[in-house]
């Protein structure tokens, strides 16, 4: 279904076609409880981010620019804790709060089962970050790209501002594409369909994405050290911290790592042309299957009558850091850095 040339045009991306299955089947169709064993989650998501990282050489951090570092390292800082006071001033756990949070900064649904891990949250924790995250990453597959046209964004632009605000990769890639697409058209939007999704990658996919290891270091780190201390009164065990680091983050560094020596004095042209063709297109293909695999476990999971048990306030607390993410991302994208991203070299 992704193959087909209409795919994009009605943003039939493969893992949000295979999380809508799952869901169907999961919540309509009903499948046994025993079943849920054999829907590797973790797994697809870890092997998918492991791949992500084989994708992204360190070389495209520099290439990137400030710009788009800065932007998305105040996005994710902003989010997450807005999300995560929010929750708290809600009385939801800290591990909770955490895990919505940082669903809500990096790339939701990695990021909230890399953290799950990092601080020890609940079992029912996590499904309801990523319940909540693709919740709102489909909705704004269709509102961003509707607002983007209503205010004619050139593509460079609503591209970068589709990175800061969408919650997960494939989704946000969708948003930029159906966009990008317009451009061209006798619409009156400035741009190129490729500058669309260059301003999204740089944001997301690079900006935003490499906060995955790094939230889930340091909330491990104020795990054991603070919130653990104070619920039991006992010493703080350092080897903790190791063992609750997601280990995938550094098959992510090696992966990344490996990639840089690969295509090491190769310039951005020669990247475009010659080595994402042969090297990162194919691994990116891996990626989607992964992913896709993954959105469909957590389809096949995920029943609402379980989650609607928690009550409404995780769903407050993530909202309302939706609202802020959105806004702040067109602040950003349009208003401080508009000219930049209007003007973004795609060769």
């Amino acid at each position: 279904m992704g193959a087909w040339d209409q795919a994009n045009r009605y943003n039939l991306e493969p893992p949000l076609v295979a999380l809508l299955l799952g869901l169907i089947i999961s919540n309509v169709i009903g499948l046994p409880r025993w079943l849920d064993a054999g829907f590797r989650v973790e797994f697809y998501i870890k092997l998918g981010i492991v791949l992500l990282g084989a994708t992204l050489p360190f070389t495209l951090i520099i290439w990137a620019g400030p710009v788009a570092i800065l932007q998305a390292s105040i996005v994710s800082l902003v989010t997450f804790f807005v999300i995560f006071l929010t929750a708290r001033k809600l009385g939801l756990d800290h591990r909770l709060a955490a895990v919505l949070g940082a669903g809500g900064a990096v790339c939701g649904v990695s990021a909230s089962i890399a953290v799950a891990g990092a601080v020890r949250a609940k079992k029912e924790h996590p499904p309801i970050a990523i319940s909540l995250v693709v919740l709102w990453a489909i909705v704004l597959i269709f509102l961003l790209p509707l607002v983007c046209r209503a205010l004619g964004l050139p593509t460079g632009v609503a591209g970068a501002w589709i990175g800061t605000s969408e919650f997960a990769d494939a989704a946000g890639l969708a948003a930029a594409q159906s966009y990008g697409n317009l451009a061209g058209h006798h619409l009156g939007i400035a741009g190129t369909a490729d500058q669309a999704l260059a301003s999204y990658t740089l944001i997301k996919v690079i900006g935003r994405d490499i906060w995955i290891g790094i939230w889930s270091f340091v909330l491990a780190l104020i795990s054991v050290t603070i919130w653990e201390r104070n619920e039991t009164n006992s010493k703080v065990q350092v080897g903790q911290i190791w063992w609750r680091f997601p280990k995938f983050v550094i098959g992510f560094l090696i992966a990344s790592v490996v990639t840089t020596l690969i295509v090491h004095g190769n310039t951005l042209a020669n990247y475009n042309t010659l080595v994402k063709p042969s090297l990162i297109l194919p691994i990116t293909a891996l990626r989607t299957w992964a992913f896709t695999f993954s959105f469909l476990s957590i389809g096949l999971t995920t029943r609402f009558r379980d989650l609607a048990s928690t009550g409404f306030k995780p769903f407050l607390a993530f909202t309302f850091g939706v609202v802020v993410n959105v806004a702040l991302g067109y602040f950003l994208s349009v208003v401080v850095f508009g000219h930049y991203w209007s003007t973004i070299v795609t060769h």
